[in-house]
């Protein structure tokens, strides 16, 4: 290894849904994050901060390549992914010879025509490096590991929040693990067990006793003793469909294929013997409406996890609107819904102005139909906000130009793009209050616990159409077959499927 080590760094962050949500183009990563060259140096939070801050420890240099996040939606079109492929791969060309690669990654993005859009990465980055120099990339925990993947890396390791919290510290994880690779104080062999089990995150929290955070507690016991070097567990993002997903167990060890292959087989097992607890019960939006009502005070949580942004949805649905406009209701309710041509008619009429509009369900109106709502223009915005905290913490969120549409209690946010939920940002943004409502409907499987739970008097999991459900009981995958969890309860004498490099 060079006295100053050439480390590379570069990477395509995004989760991406099959199943529905729109297309992501160019300008979603403009609205986020995109990066090239000396501007990824500038970077100090999220993943790349990390990993920044290691290397500059360390006197390593680092050799900015591109980096690409933004919100999750459908696949990346063709067009933009061999754009941003292009630009990384090149870039990583003429910044040869190199000691070392960094990828910052998600585990659960897809392309138009590339279906595994990771191992697509990963294998033009070894390409391009040759076999002998070290590839390590970070994950998000809901990865979609592939073989592909484990194949060209020398080490992948994961997030270990969910919410997630610990971008930062899995950037450092990251890179040490290279930097030691390259020192000759590890030599890893890596090995990923894999069973059938499809969960949405809904009880995949790693801080409020879930059982994902349990079995994760589990594997993580085991890391650095008798040679294990990382340990990452994950609850792959059940919205994709692709051959042999499932949820597992990736272990490195010190030049121990054998342990890491048996400790990650067994882990998995274990991991499989949770699938029960993973299931949530749901309720249709009129049953939840009803019970809330019966519940004293507010606010009362609706948790419409199959239009989640932070999923791949296109956050149009109205399914809990709907039952809230039917209902009697004693105090306000809170409504995210995405669609640029209400927002834009409500610019156009000005704050103050009565309106009757069409929302929801037209950008992807495979789950539902509009609902006409007359109302009120209360506010306009346009809808720029900071995320404090979360793998964007600082960076700017950007739902468009956005209006607060007030129909009877109902205060409903109309927002031009969908945006990922960490905690209540959007809302705040636009003058809303969810404190004093009696109703917020929350479009997270997850983040709604911090974001709501230490107020909320009642949480309610909704049973939507949608291309984020709480359940994948009634999913009709194409590319996954059977068997998996939850269609198959039990699959006798299974054997988790096992890959290595």
């Amino acid at each position: 290894m060079n006295e100053k080590p050439r480390i590379a760094l570069g990477g395509i962050l995004t989760e991406c849904n099959e199943l529905g949500g729109m297309p992501i183009e160019m300008d979603w990563f403009g609205r986020y994050d995109l990066r090239r060259g000396d501007q990824v140096l500038q970077m100090d939070s999220g993943v790349v901060g990390g990993i920044l801050q290691v290397l500059r420890q360390s006197r390593a240099e680092a050799l900015p390549l591109l980096y690409a996040s933004t919100c999750p939606g459908g696949y990346l079109t063709a067009p933009c992914y061999d754009q941003l492929k292009g630009e990384l791969i090149d870039r990583l060309k003429k910044a040869l010879p190199v000691d070392g690669v960094l990828l910052p990654l998600h585990g659960s993005a897809v392309a138009e025509q590339t279906g595994d859009l990771e191992g697509d990465l990963i294998e033009a980055a070894r390409q391009v490096v040759g076999p002998k120099v070290p590839i390590v990339g970070t994950l998000d925990l809901h990865a979609h590991v592939t073989a592909r993947m484990v194949r060209h890396a020398d080490g992948l390791v994961a997030w270990e929040t969910y919410p997630h919290r610990d971008a930062f510290g899995t950037g450092e994880r990251g890179v040490r693990l290279l930097l030691d690779t390259l020192a000759g104080k590890c030599r890893p062999a890596m090995a990923m067990a894999k069973v059938p089990l499809l969960a949405s995150g809904v009880r995949g929290s790693t801080e409020w006793g879930d059982p994902f955070g349990r079995i994760l507690r589990q594997a993580k016991a085991h890391e650095g003793r008798d040679g294990v070097v990382s340990i990452s567990v994950f609850l792959v993002h059940p919205y994709l469909d692709q051959p042999e997903m499932g949820s597992g167990v990736l272990v490195i060890t010190d030049n121990d294929l054998e342990k890491a292959r048996g400790l990650a087989r067994d882990l998995a097992l274990q991991y499989w013997d949770l699938r029960f607890e993973l299931e949530p019960e749901v309720l249709s939006p009129e049953e939840a409406v009803a019970r809330g009502l019966r519940v004293e005070g507010g606010p009362v949580l609706l948790v419409e996890t199959a239009d989640c942004c932070g999923g791949g949805a296109a956050g149009d649905s109205v399914a809990s609107l709907k039952a809230l406009l039917k209902a009697d209701l004693p105090g306000p309710a809170l409504v995210p819904v995405v669609d640029p041509a209400a927002a834009a008619a409500c610019h156009r009429a000005g704050v103050g102005a009565r309106v009757e509009v069409e929302l929801g369900h037209r950008l992807d109106p495979r789950w539902g139909s509009p609902v006409g709502v007359r109302g009120q223009v209360a506010r306009l915005g346009e809808g720029r906000f900071r995320y404090q905290g979360g793998i964007w913490d600082g960076t700017e969120g950007n739902m468009g130009p956005s209006a607060v549409l007030q129909s009877g209690q109902v205060e409903i946010l109309v927002a031009s793009h969908g945006t990922y939920d960490w905690m209540d940002e959007q809302f705040q943004c636009m003058g809303m209050d969810p404190s004093r409502a009696k109703f917020v409907v929350a479009k997270n499987p997850m983040n709604y616990r911090q974001a709501y739970g230490a107020r909320a008097r009642a949480v309610f999991i909704l049973d939507t159409p949608g291309p984020t459900p709480a359940t994948l009981r009634h999913v009709p995958y194409k590319r996954l077959k059977r068997p998996y969890f939850p269609l198959d309860q039990e699959v006798p004498g299974l054997e988790p499927t096992v890959l290595s490099r």
